[in-house]
């Protein structure tokens, strides 16, 4: 069998194996999930706070939030819905990533020569060093650009950026954690070394992410604003 067809044969195995052994006890395995995802999260928000004090408030669509200060409708669901949706998928693919670099590319490169293996190496980190920048430049972008319409819309509102994250947790939480579960389970996986695990991992954290996504959603456009509203007066 060519060392490419065993590499996949050998991932569907992982894959199948991992699976079956979380469903018989997943708590272990979620629960480092949703600590580092909390962990991630935490400390977006904590960026959002920092750079949505320091930052002069903009105008524009920083300004509006649906149900707050603009009626809310069932499209915003929508328009909130596909935004986090490419924020997931891009988190899923560095998931993805990870085991292609960590595990499919070595079983692949254990047929080769030296050359070649060396090769597959260099390929394997490269992929790996990939992911790391391609996650970090998300979280970067998405902590300045959170962070200056926060500023933006508690300036606009009269209020502070604290008091404005304070009404947006509700939503903020649940998506959050959602959001960065593939990057968690990335995490986990790098520090075990279990690259083999991780297209298991991307299956079950998206599948996890989905339904909180969508209930987050609304939250946002329905149930936020109105404590927000309670906040300020």
């Amino acid at each position: 069998m060519p060392r490419s067809e065993f590499a996949f044969v050998q991932g569907v195995r992982d894959t199948r194996g991992a699976l079956v052994r979380w469903n018989r006890d997943p708590w272990p395995i979620l629960r480092g999930w949703l600590v580092w995802s909390a962990v991630v999260a935490a400390g977006l928000l904590w960026s959002v706070w920092v750079i949505g004090s320091v930052t002069a408030p903009g105008s524009g669509a920083g300004s509006y939030l649906p149900g707050f200060n603009a009626p809310a409708h069932l499209s915003d669901v929508g328009h909130v819905l596909f935004r986090n949706s490419l924020v997931l998928a891009l988190h899923s693919f560095a998931c993805v990533a990870g085991f292609i670099a960590g595990s499919s590319l070595p079983e692949q490169a254990e047929g080769y020569g030296r050359f070649m293996r060396r090769a597959h190496d260099h390929i394997g980190r490269g992929a790996i060093i990939f992911v790391i920048c391609a996650t970090t430049f998300s979280l970067v972008t998405q902590a300045l650009s959170i962070g200056h319409a926060a500023a933006t819309l508690a300036a606009a509102n009269h209020m502070s950026v604290g008091v404005l994250l304070v009404g947006l947790l509700p939503h903020a939480i649940p998506e959050l954690i959602a959001l960065f579960l593939p990057l968690a389970a990335w995490l986990v996986a790098s520090r075990r070394g279990d690259w083999h695990e991780l297209l298991a991992a991307t299956f079950v954290t998206t599948a996890l992410a989905a339904p909180v996504l969508v209930l987050a959603a609304f939250i946002e456009v329905y149930v936020s604003p109105h404590l927000l509203l309670a906040l300020r007066g």
